[in-house]
C-alpha cells in the first residue's frame, strides 16, 4: 500500500507547483489561498468558541501564506535572471 508522507501532504497544499492552483496566475492563487486560510481560521475559531482564536489564526495563516508567496516570487525572479543554458 502506498502511503503519503508528511512532505507529500504539505506539498499538495502549499506548493504552487503541485497543488491545483498551479493553473492560476500567481496573484489569483495567492488570493484563493488567503480565502481558504481565512475560512479555516473561522472554522477553527467556531470549533473552539473563541473570537481571540479567530484573530490569532487569521494573523498566523496570513503571515505564513505571505511568506510562502513572497519566497516563491523571489525564487521565480532569481530563476529568470539566472544564466540561460
Amino acid at each position: 500500500m502506498d502511503t503519503l508522507s508528511l512532505r507529500d501532504s504539505w506539498d499538495g497544499v502549499m506548493s504552487i507547483e503541485r497543488n491545483p492552483m498551479r493553473h492560476l496566475p500567481l496573484p489569483t492563487a495567492h488570493l484563493a489561498m488567503q480565502l481558504l486560510a481565512w475560512m479555516w481560521s473561522i472554522l477553527f475559531s467556531l470549533a473552539v468558541g473563541s473570537y481571540i482564536a479567530f484573530g490569532i489564526t487569521v494573523l498566523a495563516h496570513s503571515l505564513v501564506l505571505v511568506g510562502v508567496f513572497v519566497t516563491l516570487a523571489v525564487f521565480r525572479m532569481a530563476r529568470n535572471y539566472g544564466p540561460k543554458s
